[in-house]
């Protein structure tokens, strides 16, 4: 069972997009959106969330996309997928360098971000009663219970570039915290749609 958390944008157009009835397909940042005419999934490119959650449906686990918006709801999710095995939650990070419209394939070097450590720690939260808990975890679900959410990821490297882009709208439904009761979830057909 895999959780991805890419907060800063990711996993909350992905939940805005499901929460509506449009399923998501997450392109890889180095392919093209190839997307079929007649497929009814919404093409997702980015070099975090999107190629992360479309690597991890390689690997056979369920893969379930979270970001603060749904974390308890996807908390939940992965709690009842999993049946007892063990759940791996990744907070996404940023690749440096890779402004939107940047071109296919572009990359830099991995940084990490505090708002997929506070999405990822929202979502462990909801996992204390599960199981055992990484430390790293631990400290995840710390920051986010201690965190004034909001302002942290406004003002985070991420929110400030996107301020700068005039991607403010984003931001603000970014941090509406549990304001969503949808799960995404990959399907075998590669996209992302209401577990």
């Amino acid at each position: 069972m895999l959780v991805i958390v890419d907060v800063l944008s990711f996993s909350t157009q992905v939940d805005l997009s499901v929460a509506a009835g449009t399923p998501v397909r997450p392109v890889r940042w180095a392919d093209e959106e190839t997307a079929a005419t007649s497929d009814p999934a919404e093409p997702l490119r980015s070099p975090n969330g999107a190629t992360l959650t479309a690597d991890a449906a390689t690997t056979g686990a369920h893969v379930l996309t979270a970001c603060l918006r749904n974390a308890d709801a996807v908390a939940k999710s992965a709690a009842e997928l999993a049946a007892g095995g063990p759940i791996g939650v990744l907070a996404a990070g940023e690749r440096w360098s890779v402004q939107p419209g940047a071109a296919a394939g572009t990359d830099g070097p991995l940084r990490p971000c505090v708002e997929d450590q506070l999405g990822a720690g929202a979502v462990v939260a909801g996992l204390q009663s599960y199981g055992a808990v990484s430390p790293e975890a631990v400290v995840a679900a710390q920051a986010f219970a201690v965190a004034d959410v909001p302002a942290v990821v406004r003002g985070s490297a991420s929110g400030r570039e996107l301020t700068a882009h005039g991607d403010c709208e984003i931001i603000e439904r970014a941090v509406e915290v549990g304001a969503s009761a949808c799960a995404p979830r990959l399907g075998p057909d590669g996209a992302l749609a209401r577990a």
